[in-house]
């Protein structure tokens, strides 16, 4: 990979008025290369969920420069930032954010209704193929499962064949089972070269990321690629 898809320089996040202001992040500057797998670690209040929310054109920096794809973001028009929200991510949330009395089917096809692509079924079938609940096609999400929902979910978030994936705590509500099951797809996902970007405060979960960005205090505490890190462990333990 050399490729820059996310280039971040000196991102600055505050909320509030004049008078009461609220400091989230503070000078955060990285790069995420297309393909690649991060996870984005930090206890509650850290900034963490906030700086994913920038990066996924949820909402916007007060400060600093933020290009994507070697466009500059900052300059964007909120009706450019809803078309690549739609045509290029995919969002994966703790609370699956489904709709309840709606077919598997219809949750996942609910993305194609702001394209103009026709073959819509076909697309949100080969998306729950993916995720391997074919067998619940039909049943509404309310019938479903914890985990069965999050797959339903990322089916929705990979219908539209997006450049990149973010998930925010996708493993917060489920047994470790259910847990593990979402993190293989996810696994699956960035083996068929999808760029992933994970929040969580886990540590089995970020594990499964090539790259660990900490945050603490709304500043990087740590930057590093999860196999040097059991390497240098593995270096430890040998001694």
């Amino acid at each position: 990979m050399s490729d820059k898809l996310i280039q971040i320089k000196d991102l600055r996040k505050q909320f509030g008025s004049d008078e009461v202001i609220t400091k989230v992040l503070h000078g955060l500057t990285f790069d995420v290369e297309e393909g690649e797998y991060m996870a984005i670690m930090g206890p509650s209040g850290s900034g963490k969920s906030t700086l994913m929310h920038i990066i996924g054109f949820l909402d916007r920096l007060t400060s600093g420069s933020y290009n994507y794809n070697g466009q500059d973001v900052t300059k964007f028009s909120d009706t450019k930032l809803a078309s690549i929200r739609n045509s290029e991510v995919g969002f994966v949330f703790q609370q699956f954010n489904l709709l309840a009395n709606t077919t598997v089917l219809d949750n996942v096809k609910l993305p194609l209704l702001y394209s103009n692509k026709t073959n819509r079924d076909e697309l949100a079938r080969k998306a729950i193929a993916a995720v391997n609940l074919e067998h619940r096609i039909d049943f509404l999400s309310n019938k479903l499962s914890g985990g069965e929902k999050q797959r339903v979910a990322i089916a929705r978030a990979i219908v539209n064949d997006p450049k990149i994936i973010f998930a925010d705590e996708p493993t917060g509500n489920l047994d470790s089972k259910s847990g593990t099951k979402i993190m293989e797809i996810f696994e699956n996902l960035h083996k068929a070269g999808k760029t992933i970007m994970l929040v969580t405060h886990e540590m089995d979960t970020a594990n499964h990321a090539e790259r660990i960005l900490s945050i603490k205090d709304g500043l990087i505490a740590d930057d590093i690629r999860v196999s040097q890190r059991r390497s240098t462990l593995d270096a430890i333990l040998r001694k």
